[in-house]
């Protein structure tokens, strides 16, 4: 990802499905790494899905907090996380539609991970914004733009 301003005249508002397609990757890559985290802890279950669940919601602070750091450095530094970038979109500063500075990227993830506690609601945000933003992007004054 180039770290320089976005060129606001090729600027275009990345699609839902390209938002949702790296929405996919992003949690398939947090589930596959909280899975090798969590390994050893899921085989001593012998297969028991509430044991499982009581691993999992055990370790239900280090999830959230791996979410938020995965989220807040991502954006911050390259501007997208890997599902993004695979998406080949990118979140840019609302205002400057620049890079977004690490305060507004730790408001967004914050904003993010309330989006996904309160059944997904802040995503529909999106479908309502002209400026296709959802919550957390509201929240933390970025766009999703197609690089």
């Amino acid at each position: 990802m180039d770290k320089e301003q976005v060129d606001i005249e090729k600027l275009s508002l990345a699609s839902i499905s390209k938002r949702t397609k790296a929405f996919i990757i992003d949690d398939l890559l947090i589930t596959f790494l909280v899975m090798i985290l969590l390994w050893d802890s899921i085989m001593q279950s012998n297969g028991d899905m509430v044991a499982i669940m009581e691993v999992l919601n055990g370790a239900f602070i280090q999830v959230v907090a791996l979410k938020f750091l995965y989220q807040t450095f991502f954006i911050w530094y390259y501007g997208a996380t890997i599902g993004k970038m695979v998406a080949k979109i990118k979140v840019i500063d609302y205002n400057s539609f620049g890079k977004v500075d690490i305060i507004k990227s730790s408001i967004r993830s914050l904003g993010r991970i309330l989006s996904e506690s309160f059944f997904y609601l802040g995503f529909l945000f999106a479908y309502y914004s002209e400026s296709k933003q959802t919550f957390h992007d509201k929240l933390g004054g970025t766009l999703v733009v197609d690089v």
